[in-house]
C-alpha cells in the first residue's frame, strides 16, 4: 500500500502511537554481511551502555528496580522491550547506534511491524522516526504508581552512574 505522509501519520494514530514522527524512505535491497549478528550483537551492548542519556524516558517506563538497573548499566534488556532499527538493514540501514530505538515490544513493536509491512509493496514507504533513543507514547508519560517514582529511580540512576565511573 502506497501511503504519503499525512496517511502514514493517520495509520499510526490508529496503532496508538499518535505521536510517532515518521520518514519519508526509498528501500535498498541489500545483502547482509556474513557476520552481521555478531556485528549487531555488539552494537546491541553498545547501544543499552549508551542509554544513560535516557534516564528520565526509561524511569517512566516503570520497570522493577532491577530490570532498571540492568538496563541502565548496559547488562541486559529486560522482557517487553525491542531494539529497533529506524531503517532496516535489509533495506540499506546502518549498523549503528544512531540507527537503534527502544520502545515496548507489545504493543508498540508489533505494531510497527504491521505499519512496514502494510506499506512492503510501495516504492516509497515511511519509517517510524522517534526523536529520542526510548520511545514511549506521550499517553505514558505518567510515571509509577503513587508518590514519585521517576524521581526516585532518577536519583537512583545518578548515583549508580557515579559509582559506575569509579570501576
Amino acid at each position: 500500500m502506497q501511503l504519503n505522509e499525512h496517511s502514514a501519520l493517520q495509520r499510526l494514530v490508529s496503532l496508538g502511537m499518535d505521536d510517532m514522527p515518521v520518514m519519508e524512505y526509498t528501500p535498498i535491497s541489500c545483502k547482509l554481511d556474513s557476520e552481521w549478528f555478531k556485528k549487531y550483537s555488539e552494537l546491541r551492548r553498545e547501544f543499552l551502555s549508551s542509554l544513560t542519556d535516557s534516564m528520565e524516558e526509561i524511569a517512566f517506563m516503570n520497570l522493577p528496580q532491577d530490570e532498571f538497573v540492568n538496563l541502565i548499566m548496559g547488562k541486559s534488556l529486560p522482557d517487553n522491550l525491542s531494539i529497533r532499527f529506524r531503517i532496516p538493514i535489509i533495506w540499506g540501514g546502518k549498523l549503528s547506534t544512531d540507527n537503534m530505538f527502544l520502545c515496548w515490544t507489545f504493543p508498540h513493536s508489533y505494531n510497527l511491524d504491521r505499519f512496514i509491512i502494510e506499506q512492503s509493496d510501495a516504492k516509497t514507504i515511511f519509517l517510524p522516526n522517534p526523536e529520542k533513543k526510548v520511545y514511549l507514547t506521550t499517553h505514558s508519560g505518567g510515571g509509577g504508581d503513587g508518590g514519585n517514582a521517576s524521581s526516585d529511580r532518577l536519583s537512583q540512576a545518578a548515583f549508580m552512574m557515579s559509582d559506575r565511573g569509579n570501576e
